[in-house]
């Protein structure tokens, strides 16, 4: 399997500011890959930073002016599969800011009761995708998991903070990934869940807008503070434009029974 990702970033920086960008692929899928950004006509070399994840934080520090973040890569073959740190099923079982398992653990107790593995997987991504329409530009940045319950509407990340509360509801560690997703329409960042079940982190994606099998890892956390693709420290910068794209050879076909890793 080939995947090719672009993504194309237009920023107004109006005061001395430091961005942190979340728009490389992990370090997990070794890309062969190329990431420019340019401030007020100028080459600015970020500075790296990797999690334990492989996520990788490129941070730039810029004075006011025009900014654009051009990034490629492309990567051949599946990564090998996460199997998580010792600390990991500990912290993805606990509420966080988006993901606010402990006010619906009723709702998924009631839901979901005696369901394991596999069948409960199928069942949230399932009764997720039915109840919440995906709306674009529906919801705010700021919108949680019982937010979005109760709106009945949102875009992929809220569909995933639902999903991850709900598990971890039920004692499922579970978490937020942003990826690239092939055949993903509309093309965006794109953000899914992930569920540790018997042993391995197997992706739910209750938007079934993209196979499973086809996405790239970008950035992993407990929510969407810690898989944005743009955050804005110390300073003030306005998003102009944002253009990804992603695309593989072959587009596989996704059944949502059947336990998915990302690689």
């Amino acid at each position: 399997m080939k995947r090719d990702m672009t993504a194309h970033l237009t920023l107004d920086v109006t005061s001395p500011a430091r961005l942190v960008l979340e728009v490389a692929v992990a370090l997990v899928h070794d890309p062969t890959e190329q990431l420019t950004v340019t401030s007020a006509g100028r080459a600015v070399t970020p500075r790296e930073v990797v999690d334990p994840h492989g996520t990788r934080l490129h941070v730039l520090d810029v004075d006011p002016g025009p900014l654009t973040v051009d990034y490629r890569a492309t990567v051949t073959g599946r990564a090998e599969q996460d199997l998580g740190g010792p600390s990991d099923e500990l912290v993805y079982l606990r509420p966080s800011r988006y993901c606010e398992s402990d006010e619906l653990a009723p709702t998924a107790r009631s839901e979901f009761q005696g369901l394991t593995g596999v069948d409960l997987l199928a069942a949230v991504s399932s009764w997720v995708g039915t109840r919440v329409a995906y709306v674009p530009g529906a919801s705010l940045p700021t919108d949680g998991a019982v937010r979005t319950l109760l709106a009945r509407r949102g875009v992929c990340r809220d569909f995933a903070h639902l999903v991850v509360a709900l598990l971890r509801a039920l004692d499922v560690p579970a978490r937020v990934v942003a990826v690239y997703a092939p055949g993903l329409n509309p093309m965006d960042f794109h953000a899914v869940a992930e569920a540790y079940v018997e042993g391995r982190w197997r992706v739910v994606d209750a938007t079934t807008l993209a196979p499973r099998s086809t996405l790239v890892r970008i950035a992993t956390g407990r929510d969407a503070s810690d898989t944005a693709f743009l955050s804005v420290h110390r300073g003030t910068a306005t998003l102009r434009e944002v253009v990804v794209s992603a695309v593989v050879d072959t587009l596989p076909d996704d059944d949502v029974r059947e336990l998915v890793s990302l690689g």
